[in-house]
Order: C-alpha cells, then sequence, then structure tokens
C-alpha cells in the first residue's frame, strides 16, 4: 500500500513521548501510526484490488489465540498478548509504503477516497461502532427504552459518537471546555446540543452516557447524573501512564450499586465494527465530516501534527501534499 494519510491521536503524542508503546521484537523503534488511509499498489490472489482505497486493521489476534481470538473478537482478547500496528510490537503505517495480510485490510468507500483523506476517519469511528453495539448489548439486560445521551469530550470519538447517536434517533447532548469554534458548529450541525462547565450543572437525566476524555471528575460526574439504570460507557482513559481513574472507585462504586448502573469501558475494534463504522460515514454529510479534520501537515512536519491545541480535532499527516 501506499500511505495516502495517518491520522493522529493522543496515544501517539505518548508514544513519541516515550511513555507508553512497544517496539516489535528485537527492535528498539516503533514505527507509528494507527489511524491509516491506503491505496492498494500490490495486489494478491485475494483481498481489495490495485487501486483501492483499504484502511488497516490495528489490533492483531494473538499466536496462540485465546477464545475471543479464535473467533474473530480480538479486540476482547483474554491473554492480552495481542500485537497493535503502530502501538504494541507491531510498526504502524506512518511510512511512505507499509504491508498487510488482506485478512486485515478494510476497503473504504470510494467517496471517501475521491475526497482524499476522509477514510482516515474509519479506525476511530470503528470504536465508536463498537461503543455503540455494546451499549445495545448491555442495555437489554432490562427493559430498555432510551431516549437522551450525552457525550461528554467534543474530541473525534466524542464527535462520533454524537453522529451516531444521532443517526440512531436518540436525543443528543455534547460536553466540552472549548466554548466556540468548530466544535459547538458540528455539534449543532448534528441536530444536537452543545453545552460548556460542569457534567452536574446541565440539569440533565441522560438514560446514556459516553464518556470520551478519562477525567476522573468528570467520569464520577457521570454516574452522578446518568438516569437510574442507565449505562455510562467509557471510551477515555486521559494519560496512560498517569493512573487517571485513581480516586474515583468509592463514589463511582456507590452509584453503581444504589442506582442499578451499568459502568463499562470499550477500546479498539475488531472488522464487523469496521464494517459498521463504514456504513455509519458512508450515511453521514461529507461536508460535516470534513469538518472533523482541522490541521494538515506533511509528513516531513510530525513534530507539528503531535503538538495539540485545544481546537483541534483530527489532525492528520497528508501523503499526498
Amino acid at each position: 500500500m501506499e500511505s495516502l494519510a495517518v491520522g493522529i491521536c493522543g496515544t501517539d503524542a505518548e508514544i513519541a513521548d516515550g511513555q507508553y508503546g512497544w517496539a516489535p521484537p528485537g527492535n528498539d523503534r516503533l514505527v507509528l501510526g494507527h489511524e491509516s488511509l491506503g491505496r492498494v499498489i500490490h495486489g494478491g490472489a485475494r483481498g481489495p484490488a490495485v487501486g483501492d482505497h483499504v484502511v488497516g486493521i490495528v489490533r492483531m489476534p494473538d499466536p496462540e489465540p485465546c477464545p475471543n481470538c479464535a473467533v474473530g473478537e480480538w479486540d476482547m482478547c483474554s491473554n492480552g498478548r495481542y500485537t497493535e500496528r503502530g502501538i504494541k510490537e507491531r510498526d504502524g503505517f506512518m511510512a511512505d509504503r507499509w504491508r498487510s495480510d488482506p485478512d486485515y485490510l478494510v476497503k473504504v468507500d470510494p467517496e471517501l477516497g475521491v475526497l482524499g483523506v476522509l477514510g482516515v476517519l474509519l479506525e476511530p469511528a470503528s470504536v465508536v461502532a463498537k461503543a455503540w453495539e455494546h451499549l445495545v448489548a448491555i442495555g437489554h439486560r432490562t427493559f430498555w427504552d432510551p431516549q437522551l445521551v450525552l457525550v461528554v469530550g467534543a474530541g473525534p470519538i466524542g464527535l462520533l459518537a454524537a453522529l451516531l447517536g444521532r443517526q440512531r434517533g436518540f436525543e443528543v447532548h455534547v460536553l466540552d471546555r472549548v466554548t466556540a469554534g468548530s466544535k459547538p458548529e458540528l455539534v449543532e450541525a448534528l441536530g444536537a446540543q452543545y453545552h460548556t462547565g460542569a457534567v452536574t450543572d446541565l440539569g440533565l437525566s441522560p438514560d446514556i452516557v459516553v464518556e470520551c476524555t478519562g477525567v476522573p471528575a468528570l467520569i464520577r460526574q457521570s454516574a452522578e447524573v446518568v438516569a437510574a439504570g442507565g449505562l455510562v460507557c467509557l471510551t477515555g482513559v486521559g494519560s496512560l501512564t498517569g493512573g487517571s481513574a485513581g480516586g474515583i472507585e468509592g463514589g463511582l462504586a456507590a452509584s453503581a450499586v444504589l442506582r442499578n448502573l451499568a459502568v463499562f469501558g470499550s477500546v479498539n475494534a475488531n472488522r464487523r465494527h469496521y464494517y459498521l463504522a463504514a456504513r455509519a460515514l458512508a450515511r453521514a454529510d461529507r461536508g460535516w465530516l470534513e469538518g472533523l479534520v482541522t490541521r494538515r501537515v506533511a509528513p516531513r512536519d510530525i513534530d507539528q501534527a503531535l503538538e495539540r491545541d485545544q481546537n483541534d480535532i483530527k489532525v492528520i499527516v497528508d501523503f499526498m501534499s
């Protein structure tokens, strides 16, 4: 594959800073990049054809598969011996050329490819598609008729979570610390409502909270405001090395037990979730998706891509520039 674009997220910044990540065995360096978009330049007897736009699946099953990996649910690996492109023991996609087993490639909607780099949103969208799949599955533990969703954090994951919530017909509210600019505009364009401030000051009692920041105070507040019997999905981990969840256990446990809450974490995705994400992106307004990409940098300027600004949503390294 030849690279067209690679998305940057907070995990990349922490890996580049030496706080996280594992190089492939026998190497002392790890190639970054887990949010990919490439074009097939050498095809095989199976899989995508030459010229197809593809995204590489990030997680690979362990060499001696656990039961989940053995049935293709490698995102739920139970023994921890999985590998991940650009994160854990396997080089990523931040290169002019990269290779992949066809079984770990996903074709991208041609229109997303034509528009340039929007296919790079497929990997983060797959994470959100998994979260929504699990929300629905867990919600049906009892009578379930959710109406109101609160998304905490308006980064790429939060905005894509809001998109999928609106596509499912829910009333969606999004909270973030940014008071103006593209984030509020993108939320309002979805027909959702944008808020700033504390979760507990919103006056909402959501049936579902998708917490995307990993900030302990916001996690605690999410559990406090969610409706009795509601669901809190944690997709953010804050600093991967800083123990961000410390100090919230007591209050969170009390809320979960006394009000029958389900609090769970969701990360990564398997092939099914990439498929669901591709369908969601295909239904989305192209102009809205373009609004998620707030900065494009050339590969030689990777340092600029890793420097985060509170107004950034999705920063990409554009190999076509």
